[in-house]
């Protein structure tokens, strides 16, 4: 039996809702883990702090898959091999790696679920654009970094080859996320009552992602 369009969409958003909240849990995790490298009290305290609001956005995505009728962890659970994989690929080697990788990894994943969350129905847009606000992260980060630069220059170098590498891995990332579940391939191509992304459209996604990538690059002094 096929299902009708309104399952089709709520399966699409829980998909997505799922997806961001594996991808917050992942960040708070690793932002934990992140705090154990910084070299200072105020670092840690700073990042600690940042874990905390990614927990605080996870709770509202969890309570909004609730609403749809999803069981959060079973719906999560579809995500975690590729998210593991990821983090795996591109676990940090130092204290700024992990700066760069909240920034820059983080604001690209960012940039794409507000991408998609474009097609879905308000009020489950309005609790995905909630969660993927700036946490004040921003200003704490290109601080830290631009200081380690001007301290050693040669670091520039590194970050900008590892914001690079982070770029690849997360559009990889972002097209795997897409592409392994139907209903948001399907939400993705939109429908008859539902307008969707044809090829140049997604050509045009995808030069906003990279312009943006390049603009966090910028701010943090380093080459895109």
């Amino acid at each position: 039996m096929t299902e009708s369009p309104d399952e089709d969409y709520r399966r699409a958003a829980v998909d997505l809702l799922a997806a961001i909240a594996y991808g917050e849990l992942s960040a708070f995790e690793r932002l934990v883990e992140d705090a154990k490298m910084a070299p200072g009290i105020d670092d840690k305290i700073a990042i600690g702090a940042m874990a905390t609001a990614e927990f605080a956005h996870l709770q509202k995505l969890v309570a909004r898959l609730e609403q749809l009728g999803a069981d959060p962890a079973e719906a999560m659970q579809v995500f975690r091999p590729s998210f593991d994989s990821f983090h795996a690929h591109t676990a940090p080697s130092d204290y700024y790696e992990g700066l760069i990788k909240a920034y820059v990894g983080d604001g690209l994943a960012a940039d794409f679920y507000r991408e998609i969350a474009a097609y879905l129905d308000a009020e489950t847009r309005e609790v995905i654009i909630a969660s993927l606000e700036d946490s004040g992260q921003t200003a704490f980060i290109v601080e830290r970094v631009r200081a380690g630069i001007a301290e050693d220059h040669r670091l520039g170098g590194r970050l900008a080859l590892w914001g690079r590498r982070l770029m690849g891995e997360a559009l990889t990332q972002a097209q795997r996320v897409a592409g392994d579940r139907d209903s948001l391939t399907a939400l993705l191509a939109g429908g008859v009552d539902r307008p969707g992304l044809d090829l140049a459209a997604l050509g045009r996604m995808f030069a906003r992602l990279t312009e943006l990538h390049a603009d966090r690059m910028a701010r943090l002094g380093l080459e895109a």
